[in-house]
């Protein structure tokens, strides 16, 4: 086992390890020789791990017990810090696991790419009323929907900006509907969701966060967002020289 003092950024390390370990072999990573220069900000991700703790102490009577964080440049896809849990040491709770790359329900941080994916189709733009009433939605061969704001509240008539700005649930299964399951999945694969195989496993709850992804991937799309459209993938590592 190792000590704590041994190793900074355990998560972000091995995480790097494997990506060399795919690239190279175990044998010729393990051999030394390789000279690996990654893109870790150890001020930054010191700094990501206290907040990372520290919220999660503030949650903790919602028995929240873990946490993680990704810090990236987007234009150059630079992991900057990669907090795979509270506390790497910690067994009892799963602190070995890298959250940053599991499979997690990610809520409703689906819906701008929902809204983006219409701008793209085309089926709405920002200034699109949508109706936050009760509404249930019936698709083939399956039990009707009928999903419900976070407050349990509706708000009429909403503009797709507001629907987003206060992430109302109704409005973004409307949206997801305009498009259809397959189109949203099509575009989030080409801003780099990978994880999404089979539209009829999700159907309209796609849009409320209802099929995982991985951390990582969603940072490429977050990513692909703030580069105007262009994807860039993450990286650790800035180069290798042997």
């Amino acid at each position: 086992a190792l000590s704590q003092t041994e190793i900074k950024a355990p998560h972000f390390v091995f995480y790097v390890r494997d990506l060399l370990y795919e690239e190279y072999g175990v044998e010729q990573v393990e051999r030394g020789g390789l000279r690996v220069y990654t893109t870790l900000d150890l001020e930054l991700q010191q700094t990501a791990q206290e907040i990372v703790a520290q919220e999660i102490a503030q949650l903790e009577n919602y028995r929240v017990s873990n946490g993680a964080a990704l810090i990236t440049k987007p234009n150059t896809g630079e992991i900057l810090a990669m907090i795979g849990s509270r506390n790497y040491f910690d067994t009892e709770n799963d602190g070995q696991v890298n959250v940053t790359i599991a499979l997690r329900q990610p809520g409703s941080s689906i819906k701008p790419i929902t809204y983006a994916t219409t701008f793209q189709e085309k089926t709405l733009h920002p200034g699109t009323l949508l109706i936050d009433e009760p509404t249930c939605f019936q698709e083939p061969l399956q039990i009707p929907y009928c999903p419900r704001n976070y407050d349990g509240g509706f708000r009429g008539a909403v503009t797709v900006r507001q629907s987003l700005g206060n992430s109302f649930n109704i409005p973004a299964v409307k949206a997801q509907a305009t498009i259809g399951a397959q189109t949203l999945m099509n575009q989030a694969q080409k801003m780099g969701i990978t994880t999404w195989k089979d539209p009829s496993q999700y159907g309209l709850s796609l849009t409320l966060g209802g099929g995982e992804v991985k951390m990582v991937e969603m940072s490429q799309a977050f990513g692909t967002l703030a580069n105007q459209g262009v994807l860039v993938p993450l990286t650790p590592i800035l180069r290798i020289e042997n």
